[in-house]
């Protein structure tokens, strides 16, 4: 007992020597914002409630003796509790190039251009089954297993970046809902300038295929988007539209469940920065027509449009104060609904 307890020892001994003589090298950041917000929804009465949202984000990384460099990361959220560590593992080679293991997400989602729009934590409460895209990247899909390669900057030409993916399923079938079975994904970022101004476009394309107890949907999931910004200054335009089919969940019956969308959205904003204040404006235009499992098209439209604006002011290093506001109007099958309204929030971030 004496010789096994003095085994275990030198063992926990020379792990904990081995762990902090070749740990990996650690970075910390994270966020708090605090404020209230102000929901006035079409179809209820006004309320109005505190906002707490916190994130901590750990990134780990270390660089082999061959020039790789593996990298991944978690973070500790109270948005929806708990944790979030949904990120892969990322291998980043010595020529720029780099390649994710599980988790990587879909290429064309990575190149989807980030168009301005407000800031702050306001939302329309309503709750609704129209299903009109908010954002480009509604029809880039991933599994869980899945691989994504980056190319290294300037690829084949200057400012040009490219980036490709692929991902399966489990193999289990799906019951009540439908499950993605694989998906694939190209995506490209080209930065140039204009005059003086710097523009980037950002393009992706993807596809994905569904399965419901081992049958294949009759229309999967797939699609393209396309955005530009400009930034001349302290002035950041932004446009982008994306167009394909997705897979909506709209309730526990098996015909609401696996609710397949065609649609189509439209995203524009402009941000001006002036000293420590940062001016926002956006706007979203989206619709879409859903259908059931069997293909059975819809043959009204579904749309939600939105118009959003803040304002924030650099406080002090790392806090900002934001007040933010936005407008939803939102028709489910070509009628319009209650559950649009407009949102106000007035609050603070700080982050480090």
């Amino acid at each position: 007992m004496k010789k096994e307890l003095l085994m275990a020892s030198a063992l926990v001994s020379t792990l904990g020597a081995a762990s902090v003589a070749n740990a990996v090298t650690a970075t910390m950041s994270g966020s708090h914002h605090v404020g209230q917000e102000f929901d006035s929804p079409d179809g209820a009465v006004d309320t109005n409630s505190t906002v707490n949202q916190s994130g901590f984000s750990v990134s780990l990384s270390e660089t082999t003796d061959g020039g790789t460099t593996i990298s991944s990361s978690f973070m500790l959220q109270n948005e929806n509790g708990g944790l979030d560590n949904d990120t892969a593992i990322k291998l980043t080679f010595s020529d720029g190039s780099a390649l994710e293991l599980l988790n990587a997400g879909n290429a064309s989602g990575t190149h989807d251009i980030a168009v301005p729009g407000a800031g702050g934590e306001q939302g329309v409460a309503g709750t609704t089954t129209a299903n009109a895209p908010t954002g480009l990247d509604f029809a880039a899909g991933a599994t869980t297993l899945g691989v994504e390669w980056h190319s290294a900057a300037d690829f084949l030409m200057d400012g040009l970046k490219m980036s490709a993916s692929y991902s399966t399923g489990s193999g289990t079938a799906a019951a009540t809902t439908a499950a993605m079975d694989s998906s694939w994904g190209i995506g490209a970022t080209y930065v140039t300038t204009a005059g003086d101004s710097t523009v980037t476009i950002g393009t992706g394309l993807s596809a994905s295929d569904y399965i419901n107890t081992g049958t294949a949907l009759t229309n999967d999931a797939g699609g393209m988007h396309l955005g530009v910004t400009a930034v001349t200054g302290d002035l950041t335009i932004g446009v982008g539209i994306a167009d394909g089919n997705s897979v909506a969940d709209d309730g526990t019956t098996v015909a609401l469940a696996n609710t397949q969308v065609d649609g189509s959205v439209v995203k524009a904003g402009v941000k001006y920065v002036t000293g420590d204040i940062t001016l926002n404006v956006g706007a979203v235009s989206g619709e879409a027509q859903d259908s059931d499992t069997q293909g059975t098209a819809g043959t009204t439209d579904d749309s939600w449009d939105e118009v959003n604006a803040s304002v924030s002011y650099a406080v002090a290093a790392g806090v900002t104060a934001t007040l933010g506001y936005t407008n939803v109007d939102i028709n489910d099958e070509g009628i319009s609904t209650t559950d649009g309204g407009s949102a106000w929030y007035v609050g603070a971030s700080m982050s480090f």
